[in-house]
Parts: structure tokens; C-alpha cells; sequence
């Protein structure tokens, strides 16, 4: 069974806990608090990997977690951070959250590799609360919590051109004498089950990754027949070559299977529906001439609506070759970016929407502001980065905590501490 789909509930590892600790040595008087940090949990990592096609490796297990960081220990002895857990995929994985649906990530073009779940850092020692006032601190830092995740994984093909059509208008012959592809071929409905791909290698070196969709029937859409099991490999194709059996023998009407189907095309996707289409009339080896030519019908009825037709054989090859220059010539027009879909989940930003406290106090002419609110975002962001620095600005404008400080007095200059982190205020 092709696996192209995927629910799995991922977790990050949790920090491990500060430790409380003193120094306690012959000789040594008012040794003072040596517990050590805590070490850092696990991420969760998807990472791509050339060998995969399927999401095989996820229909069966359908938990995974980082490991949790180690505590930290006595003589300021640091906790070992914890192993990251990486979890490979075939290139065209898009990684969404399961409830809402929204992308986190498509791990297709540029991107190999990237982090999902971020663990907790690690909780501070009591070392780093000693003070003058306060000399002897027993407390320590627990670890950040750990993080989990519903998400869906959905494997979307890779290719420039897509064939569509009704089952067995012969779109897995054609790819078969296009490519090198040995799609199963019987004449039976619903005989691809499978999306196949293959490369088409022409003379001039422009060739193209083509991809046979398995049939389409009215009502896909909906989720009749393969339904949508199968609609989402069209996604990413910025071409579609649509098959069909212009002699008609299975009894149907070529040309309101071509209506058909592009209906069905624009429920699932009216944008899908209005990329470049091409119309490839099939077996015309088998057309017997009584009447009009079902050739020159499809054309005066598709042409004047810009669908060119090609009259071909896959079974002989005749009229294929033109067919494929004609292709090639229009990918060369398009736009050459590969599809790729857009993040729109950020797990580290529901910390926004946590209804966690915090306070917000005036200490030593330093305003400080604490709390689990802040303690599990400071966990979660990394502030060297740009994209992690401009998350900071965001939380404290949107959770309230600028307003909370301009209340509170703050002017341009004054210092703000976070925890371990101090910065000046500037508006």
C-alpha cells in the first residue's frame, strides 16, 4: 500500500532541572551555592532523505519523542544536553498542524533540514542566584518544559508536468514509452494506485519530471473513487497533460470526460484548475472513421477555449514527440520556482496565546518582569538569531508587557530584566 499520508504526535525533550547544591570543603570557609545547570532537551528535526518515497515509516509508529536533558549536578557540574530526534522523509513532505491544517513546513527545494519543536533549556544551578543580600540561595531553575504536537505529513510528488484523465484513457502507456517508468498496465480501472514518476529525456536537453496521477472520476473532489488520496500530487505540477480517449472505447464521451474532470479540478483547487493545460487525444490507432472526426471535434471545442489538442497513440507513439516539444517549449515560458507552499504555523508562537502570568515590579531603579509567561518564552527563542529577535519584539507588544512597563513608569534608557536577560528600553 503507497503511503502518502501521515499522523504522528512528535515531543521535544524537556530541560533538566538546576541543582541545589554548596560547596562543602575542609578548610574552605562560607563555601557558597555550587549547583550546576541543567542540559538542554532534545529537538524535534525533519530532515529529508534521497532514498525515501513513501511515508512508510510512519504507519505504524505514530509517537516520537527527543530525549529529556540531564539535571544538573553538585560542583557546578553541567547536565548533558540531550540527543536531538530526526526524522527523515521523502523530498515533498509538507509537515502541517493537524487541527487547524496550516503548514509549519514543506521540506521540498531548498529545504533539507529543519527544526519542528525546539526543547527546553535547561534550568539554571543555584551558583547563578547568589547575591549579596542573598548569600545562601536554595532554589534552583527547573528545566523548560517539553513541547508536543499533533501534525499531519502529507508526501505531495515533485514534478513539472502532471497527466489527468479518466482511469484507463491510457496514461500509464504513455508514460511508459515517454520514460523509463514501468508503471503496472492492464485494462482495468483504477490499475495505477500508485502516483509514478518518470523523467522525459529529450534531444535538444530540455527535458522534464512527469508524474501519471492516478484516474480521476466525477466526484474526486468530494472523495469518490481515489478522491483526494491522489488530487494532492497534482499540487505541485505547473503543467498538466490531460488524456484522453478520443476513440472512445470505453463507451464515454471524450468531451465531457474533459468537462468532467476540470470540474473537478476547480472544486478541489480553482488555481490548480487555471494552470496550462494541454489536451492529449489518445488512441487514435483504435478510431474507426463513421461520422465526424472525434479528433477535429475536440479541437474546435477546446482550441478557441486555449487547450491546444495533439492527436497521439501511446501505443504506436505517433503524434507523442510533438506532443512533448510542445510541452517543453511551454515550461520554458513558465515560471522556473518549483511550487512550494508557505509557513503558516509557528509552534514557538503559541507561546503568545498561552494564558500563562507574569509580573511586572521595579527593583534597585531596574524594572523587572517575571513569571511562567516568561520563563517558557525566554526557553523557547533564540535571541542571537534575527528571526528569533524580531519574535521577542512581537511577544512583548502583542502579550501586553510594553503597555504594562510604560504604566509602570518605564522611560527610554531604563533597564529591563528578564531573568538572566537585561536590555534597555527604547521605543
Amino acid at each position: 500500500m503507497f503511503a502518502d499520508r501521515a499522523k504522528i504526535l512528535i515531543r521535544s525533550g524537556k530541560g533538566g532541572d538546576g541543582h541545589v547544591s554548596f560547596r562543602r570543603e575542609l578548610y574552605v570557609p562560607n563555601g557558597g551555592p555550587d549547583g550546576g545547570d541543567g542540559g538542554r532537551g532534545g529537538d524535534v528535526i525533519f530532515e529529508v532523505d534521497e532514498g525515501l518515497n513513501t511515508l512508510q515509516d510512519f504507519r505504524h509508529r505514530r509517537k516520537f519523542a527527543a530525549k529529556d536533558g540531564e539535571p544538573g549536578g553538585k560542583r557546578r557540574c553541567h547536565g548533558a544536553d540531550a540527543q536531538d530526534i530526526v526524522l527523515k522523509v521523502p523530498e515533498g513532505t509538507v509537515i502541517k498542524e493537524a487541527e487547524s491544517g496550516k503548514v509549519i513546513a514543506d521540506m521540498s527545494g531548498d529545504n533539507r533540514r529543519q527544526v519542528i519543536l525546539k526543547g527546553g533549556k535547561g534550568g539554571l544551578g543555584n551558583q547563578h542566584f547568589a547575591t549579596a543580600t542573598m548569600q545562601i540561595p536554595k532554589y534552583a531553575q527547573p528545566g523548560q518544559p517539553s513541547r508536543e504536537l499533533w501534525v499531519l505529513l502529507e508526501l505531495k510528488v515533485i514534478a513539472d508536468v502532471g497527466l489527468i484523465g479518466f482511469p484507463n484513457v491510457g496514461k500509464s502507456t504513455l508514460l511508459s514509452r515517454v520514460t523509463n517508468a514501468k508503471p503496472k498496465i492492464a485494462n482495468y480501472h483504477f490499475t495505477t494506485l500508485n502516483p509514478n514518476l518518470g523523467v522525459v529525456d529529450l534531444p535538444n536537453g530540455k527535458g522534464f519530471v512527469i508524474a501519471d496521477i492516478p484516474g480521476l472520476i466525477e466526484g474526486a473532489s468530494e472523495g469518490l473513487g481515489l478522491g483526494h488520496e491522489f488530487l494532492r500530487h497534482i499540487e505541485r505540477t505547473r503543467m498538466m497533460i490531460h488524456v484522453v480517449d478520443a476513440a472512445g472505447t470505453e463507451g464515454r464521451d471524450p468531451v465531457e470526460d474533459i468537462y468532467k474532470i476540470n470540474e473537478e479540478l476547480k472544486a478541489y483547487n480553482p488555481e490548480i484548475a487555471a494552470r496550462p493545460q494541454v489536451i492529449a487525444a489518445n488512441k487514435t490507432d483504435v478510431i474507426y472513421p463513421e461520422g465526424e472526426d472525434p479528433v477535429e471535434r475536440l479541437k474546435k471545442e477546446f482550441e478557441p477555449q486555449g487547450y491546444p489538442v495533439f492527436p497521439i497513440s501511446g501505443v504506436t507513439g505517433e503524434g507523442v514527440q510533438e506532443l512533448l516539444y510542445y510541452v517543453s517549449e511551454q515550461l520554458e515560458k513558465l515560471e522556473q520556482e518549483p511550487i512550494t507552499f508557505r509557513q503558516e504555523y509557528f509552534p514557538e508562537e503559541e507561546l503568545l496565546y498561552e494564558n500563562l502570568p507574569y509580573t511586572v515590579t521595579k527593583e534597585d531603579g531596574m524594572y523587572v518582569v517575571e513569571g511562567p509567561k516568561i520563563e517558557k518564552m525566554l526557553g523557547y527563542t533564540n535571541l542571537d538569531s534575527e528571526k528569533g529577535f524580531i519574535f521577542f519584539q512581537k511577544f512583548l507588544r502583542d502579550t501586553g508587557i510594553l503597555e504594562e512597563l510604560e504604566a509602570a513608569g518605564i522611560q527610554e534608557g531604563d533597564t529591563v530584566r528578564m531573568y538572566g536577560l537585561q536590555f534597555d528600553y527604547y521605543k
